[in-house]
């Protein structure tokens, strides 16, 4: 498995947020992307996601553009924007219960998941009476419901207090352990293992 980015570029009201952009992702490697404000940090998930086409470059999957109708990358991508994907009157099981027909193949139960962000005790519990950090923490146990090897994640420790930011780090660390990749943007530093760590700064504001 890899994912290969190739002179993308994304431009916004006539300004080129980057250019140029090219990096290559293989099994158990997280690529942190770092930048100011306006950088262009969630631009380029949406274009690694597919969620919109780089003005230029091409985003291949295993070689394949991951525009391609024959791609399978859509079946290999599990993605946690910064809005947690959350109904808030449904309860925390039922929430992943919902997110689990649209993430891809079900792999950990949702009850496992839910005990491993460590909210087996509110899984009944609406959403709405949720802090800011169990919504988080809620949002990131979707992705355990999924084998999808790539995660892309925009802000994955929004919310989250100290503990929180552990618990979220030690996931990564096992999805990374297993072979699976991670892109995410961040405001804060990521206590992963230099050997697994790509760090791509956008820079500019």
């Amino acid at each position: 498995m890899c994912l290969n980015a190739k002179n993308l570029s994304c431009i916004r009201s006539h300004k080129a947020l980057f250019s140029d952009l090219s990096f290559e992702l293989s099994p158990g490697q997280l690529l942190l992307v770092e930048g100011k404000n306006g950088a262009g940090k969630t631009s380029l998930l949406k274009l690694l996601t597919g969620l919109r086409r780089p003005d230029s470059g091409l985003v291949t999957w295993n070689g394949c553009p991951i525009s391609d109708p024959e791609s399978d990358f859509r079946a290999q991508l599990a993605w946690l924007g910064h809005q947690n994907p959350l109904k808030e009157d449904q309860t925390a099981l039922e929430n992943l219960k919902t997110l689990g027909k649209i993430r891809p193949r079900n792999q950990t139960p949702l009850t496992e998941a839910l005990k491993s962000v460590k909210l087996s005790h509110v899984k009944h519990k609406l959403v709405k009476t949720f802090s800011a950090g169990m919504k988080r923490r809620l949002a990131l146990a979707s992705l355990l419901i999924t084998k999808a090897p790539l995660w892309i994640l925009d802000e994955p420790q929004a919310a989250l207090d100290k503990s929180g930011i552990a618990l979220y780090e030690s996931l990564a660390e096992a999805h990374l352990a297993t072979g699976g990749m991670i892109i995410m943007t961040s405001h804060h530093a990521v206590n992963i293992d230099s050997d697994q760590l790509q760090v791509l700064d956008l820079g500019h504001e």
